[in-house]
């Protein structure tokens, strides 16, 4: 069983930053790519950043040049660093994995909330 776990959200003002963490447990394929996903209020979840097992990463345009994703396979965790956050990020944020070759997420976190105050 595979269990993800978000942690790292929570207030910031605007222009500030925040790194959000991903703690993954069980047994993940080494083929499985990993994302960030978040949902504002009134909205469709979204996706925000993806590294797939080789280290490509792949942002949504709203976030490209501020946000980074990484990923630690020894410490099975993955990372978002958000800087300079803008209201319009304010959302919850979830991390997923997703399983090849039908390219679905099967495991998504609970997720946590990023806010940011302007």
């Amino acid at each position: 069983q595979v269990q993800l776990v978000e942690s790292g959200g929570g207030l910031v003002q605007a222009g500030g930053s925040l790194r959000l963490s991903c703690a993954i447990s069980g047994n993940i394929f080494n083929t499985d790519d990993l994302a960030w996903h978040r949902q504002a209020p009134g909205k469709q979840r979204e996706l925000v950043a993806s590294i797939s097992s080789g280290g490509l990463r792949a942002y949504a345009g709203s976030v490209k040049g501020r946000f980074a994703i990484s990923r630690d396979n020894a410490k099975n965790t993955l990372y978002l660093e958000m800087n300079s956050l803008k209201p319009e990020d304010t959302a919850v944020y979830y991390c997923a994995v997703r399983r090849w070759p039908a390219g679905v997420y099967v495991y998504w976190g609970q997720g946590t909330q990023v806010t940011v105050s302007s």
